[in-house]
């Protein structure tokens, strides 16, 4: 990071303790050493820097959508925090290695499965593409969820601080159990990991997974379980 990127970096993180009342206790328990994929609901860009205020000194590398960098500041600023673009609804192989590089290299990607923001805060469906960076690597998963947040605009117009609550689930990983991993199959994973999301959120803001999943046999496994 740049020295004017630095002193940018600490202005967000000033300008976010005074506009949000941020409830982050449970960020102690995201590990501070191994690779992680850090799976999050994405309402608004407000997370994007809550998150990377809140893990600091630890690195966090995020994907965000290609077309971010249209926005010369907003470009100028994921390069500051290592962002990887990617291009939406098509292959992208070229983003795929840099993200594998990063949890090679023991770093957090975070990833937020919807791939677009929901303004609302209520879940829309996740993309397979997770489940591809989970078994390509190996690394697991952490869910992180955030509500409060959707109500920044209106707050600030107001000159009101938003509440903003983050919470931190269990680690697990993604096991195929053995089948063969197409399309139709990432797509039912990347499913289990939403819902495994939803469980941690009110439910006014479980969106598409207010229901629980269909009994097909989970193939998210306990990280827990790897460690005993």
């Amino acid at each position: 990071m740049t020295v004017l990127g630095r002193l940018a970096d600490r202005v967000i993180c000033r300008l976010i303790r005074i506009l949000c009342a941020v409830d982050g206790a449970e960020i102690e328990k995201v590990p501070m050493r191994g690779p992680l994929i850090l799976v999050a609901n994405h309402v608004n860009l407000l997370e994007v820097p809550v998150l990377h205020c809140r893990l600091r000194p630890r690195r966090v590398t995020g994907l965000a959508k290609a077309e971010s960098w249209e926005n010369r500041l907003l470009g100028w600023l994921f390069d500051q925090w290592e962002a990887i673009p990617i291009r939406r609804g098509e292959a992208d192989p070229a983003a795929l290695r840099r993200a594998l590089a990063v949890l090679k290299d023991g770093g957090i990607l975070a990833v937020a499965p919807e791939g677009t923001r929901s303004r609302d805060g209520r879940l829309q469906r996740g993309r397979p593409g997770v489940v591809t960076l989970a078994l390509k690597s190996g690394a697991p998963l952490l869910p992180v969820v955030f509500y409060g947040g959707e109500t920044f605009g209106r707050n600030v117009r107001r000159l009101r601080r938003t509440p903003f609550r983050i919470v931190v689930g269990e680690p697990f990983r993604v096991d195929a159990g053995g089948e063969r991993v197409t399309r139709e199959l990432r797509q039912r994973i990347a499913d289990e990991i939403m819902s495994r999301m939803a469980a941690h959120l009110p439910a006014a803001y479980r969106g598409v997974y207010s229901s629980p999943p269909e009994p097909s046999g989970s193939h998210l496994r306990s990280d827990a379980a790897d460690r005993v």
